[in-house]
């Protein structure tokens, strides 16, 4: 939900969306998925080319909307072969957008319903779409030694936000790292690869595809027994081998931890106010030889529970980044709720 204020260009930093209104209104809006609209005749023509977004606004302010999409337009690409989808009681309309500009169509004067981008296939070239994508690394913290999930996609922020909640329900931590650095390529199959040695489940090929929010996404599973040492991780387009993303695990224990302590120092406040089962999680410190029996007596030994849990967050703090990572971990077995209502952007 949007309230804008006044006449003028506003957009949102989550989805990308972007409105121009002529006045103060109110937008409402949500991401819907195209595999619950598109027939399969459509999908033997049309390719989605960013989210499907259901829109509500009051009618004649929006004078204009920009959809965005992940075609990269630095490469040739026939604009001509977009269209905006419009969705009502079921059956799909389509329209030419007025422009189409890098990261998004700009439809003038638009009527709203479920709206997305698409793009017309061609069959003579099925892989003639640049793509900007991304790659997601999760690493599955109840998972024996480093266990990696790796996910190509193209840069659709509803895919992105779904993976991220499935892979939260699977305990798992995400770590960031750039995407390609070339345009990728749907149709296309990449190969990942490590620099040390790793096993790579189902295989070490991923094609490269849309799937909608609402889908299974594909990824490799990476199991690292020892990270000792960095770890590269590539990927080639098996087409003619060139490298078209790289990056270095330099201790993902450690990379993890770095992660944590800016958690913890981000929402202390919010920890001291809503941190609960004290007792428990005192007792799971003292068994990891966090905490010995002195502090624990120190933390009990304040008057209020607010005191108790400011005294335990700084007396861990100071014992350093594996203490704190112990401390996230019990937090996340205990309190899971807790720790994904804090983990939500603001």
């Amino acid at each position: 939900r949007a309230d804008l204020p006044c006449a003028g260009i506003f957009q949102c930093s989550i989805t990308g969306l972007s409105f121009k209104v002529k006045s103060a209104v109110t937008i409402t809006y949500r991401y819907d998925t195209w595999t619950k609209h598109l027939s399969e005749a459509d999908w033997e023509i049309w390719v989605p080319a960013g989210p499907l977004f259901h829109i509500e606004v009051q009618k004649g302010v929006v004078q204009a909307v920009h959809l965005p999409h992940f075609i990269c337009l630095a490469e040739y690409v026939n604009t001509s072969l977009c269209s905006i989808a419009h969705f009502k009681s079921g059956e799909m309309s389509l329209e030419r957008p007025t422009r189409v500009i890098a990261f998004s169509a700009v439809l003038d004067n638009p009527s709203f319903s479920l709206l997305g981008v698409l793009w017309r296939r061609l069959r003579s070239a099925l892989n003639s779409l640049p793509v900007h994508s991304l790659v997601l690394i999760f690493q599955q913290l109840s998972a024996a030694n480093t266990t990696l999930h790796f996910y190509l996609i193209p840069d659709d922020h509803s895919v992105k936000q779904a993976i991220e909640r499935q892979e939260m329900n699977w305990n798992s931590k995400f770590i960031p790292k750039p995407p390609p650095f070339r345009p990728l390529f749907f149709g296309c199959i990449y190969r990942v690869t490590t620099t040390k040695y790793a096993e790579i489940t189902p295989e070490t090929l991923l094609p490269f595809c849309y799937k909608s929010p609402k889908e299974q996404q594909l990824f490799v599973e990476i199991y690292i027994k020892n990270m000792a040492e960095e770890v590269g991780l590539y990927m080639t387009d098996t087409r003619d081998g060139i490298e078209v993303w790289r990056a270095l695990l330099r201790s993902v224990t450690w990379a993890l931890c770095l992660l944590v302590t800016a958690f913890l120092k981000k929402n202390k406040t919010r920890l001291c106010s809503r941190m609960g089962q004290l007792s428990t999680i005192l007792m799971y410190l003292r068994e990891a030889n966090v905490i010995n029996s002195d502090e624990e007596e120190e933390v009990q030994g304040q008057d209020t529970s607010q005191k108790k849990n400011r005294v335990l967050l700084e007396l861990v703090e100071k014992k350093g980044l594996e203490a704190q990572k112990q401390l996230y971990q019990i937090l996340q077995k205990k309190d899971p709720y807790l720790i994904a209502d804090l983990e939500k952007p603001i």
